[in-house]
């Protein structure tokens, strides 16, 4: 009976979403309606409510706020444009793929996906056109890694949020993320649009030239205020995963933790850039207003997660999967590419699994591969009920057969070679 009440849960959130209900208001009334219809009293319903909500923004705010103002001031100083141009002349024209791929994953790591896509997104259209190459040969690229960012790396809100439910490492969360980010973008945006478009579009390049915008920042200040919060997460893991105690290590304990990584990040990149003090303080608003709906949307998933977790739906779940003899890593992702399919949202799809399959990690599942093979999973076959489907529709200017093909592919190709890389490291970690 209660996994009927969960269908119902899910299908009543599909249902007020494909009326454009606001995913936040939506959750929130599903989630104290399926409280209710699970036999909660009133008052443990909503004091879930608030604890999910407490629990899911406590560990992860401070990071998607400093994280939105890194991405802004990317944007308005120019640096995203800047590495772009860099990497283009270092590749040259015959591996023009590579360089949009890299640059989308420079550039997506601190950048929410729509915000990335708008910025990188005139490039492309640009590079098109000075090469006589099609849109989609360079845009596919651009677009993957765009995707393998939301759903594997560290600070984008869906890693982070999951990272907290599952009480996960982030270093670890991201040194794994990466280690299946680039294989598998490589795969899905360099040889995917090559296999679809039927022949190398690179064969056919023309001579081109970008004009590139002289008030760019330099190079080192580019690269730098893109890529510094990775390398302190990074190195802040590495250096205080030795078991033995060393003089140093309580500082790479402390750089280590994303809040205090992307903090000093912000810091460096108002003294380095040269945008002026107000200018980059602008930004920062600007980009904490920016994902403010993003973070009420991911509060309110906390919330539905928590009613799944306190009415012991996690644990039935559990008990029912558990005759199924199947890893909780394929489990997780069976559940939120369902969710996703249904729908739509990616970050409603990942935290609304993560409430259900929490009690698998009992069963030995490592948290930072469930945080990536939930990821992984709220990819899946992207369609109609899907933004990012529509987005990329519409500035490709495709039909829907079209953007079935394409779009939908990539993504769910992402989501499947996460699954085979999730299931691989774990053999090795």
């Amino acid at each position: 009976m209660s996994l009927l009440i969960l269908l119902f849960g899910i299908l009543l959130l599909f249902v007020l979403i494909l009326k454009k209900i606001n995913p936040m208001i939506a959750l929130i009334a599903v989630a104290i309606i399926t409280g209710l219809l699970l036999g909660m009293p009133v008052t443990k319903v909503m004091a879930s409510i608030s604890n999910g909500i407490g629990s899911t923004l406590g560990s992860m705010v401070m990071v998607l706020a400093l994280g939105a103002m890194m991405g802004k001031m990317i944007e308005d100083s120019g640096s995203a444009k800047k590495i772009v141009f860099i990497l283009i002349r270092a590749f040259g024209k015959k591996n023009i793929q590579w360089a949009v791929l890299l640059t989308g994953l420079s550039v997506g790591i601190p950048l929410f996906y729509n915000a990335g896509f708008v910025v990188l997104i005139p490039l492309v259209f640009a590079i098109s056109a000075a090469t006589g190459l099609s849109k989609l040969y360079i845009g596919i690229p651009m677009a993957t890694a765009l995707s393998v960012t939301h759903g594997f790396l560290p600070p984008h809100p869906g890693p982070v949020a999951l990272a907290g439910i599952f009480h996960a490492d982030i270093g670890k969360t991201l040194i794994y993320g990466l280690t299946l980010s680039i294989p598998i973008a490589v795969i899905a945006g360099i040889y995917f649009p090559r296999f679809i478009l039927k022949r190398d579009q690179s064969a056919t390049v023309q001579d081109f030239h970008i004009s590139e915008e002289e008030n760019l920042p330099s190079a080192p200040r580019s690269f730098i205020t893109a890529l510094l919060p990775v390398f302190l997460i990074i190195a802040g893991t590495i250096g205080s995963s030795f078991k033995t105690d060393y003089v140093g290590k309580p500082l790479f304990i402390f750089l280590a933790d994303p809040t205090v990584a992307l903090l000093i990040s912000v810091i460096i990149a108002l003294v380095i850039q040269k945008t002026g003090i107000s200018k980059a303080m602008e930004s920062c608003a600007e980009g904490v207003k920016s994902i403010a709906m993003i973070i009420l949307i991911i509060a309110a998933g906390g919330a539905f997660k928590q009613i799944l977790i306190d009415s012991g739906m996690g644990e039935t779940v559990k008990q029912l999967t558990g005759s199924l003899n199947l890893s909780p890593l394929l489990l997780a992702w069976l559940i939120t590419a369902s969710l996703r399919v249904t729908l739509g949202s990616a970050t409603v799809a990942a935290l609304t699994a993560s409430g259900m399959v929490l009690p698998l990690i009992s069963s030995g599942a490592p948290p930072e591969l469930m945080v990536l093979s939930v990821g992984a999973g709220s990819l899946m076959f992207s369609h109609v009920n899907d933004t990012g489907f529509w987005m990329f529709k519409e500035y490709f200017n495709l039909s829907l057969k079209e953007t079935f093909s394409t779009w939908t592919m990539m993504e769910s190709l992402v989501s499947v070679l996460g699954l085979v890389g999730v299931l691989l490291l774990n053999q090795v970690v």
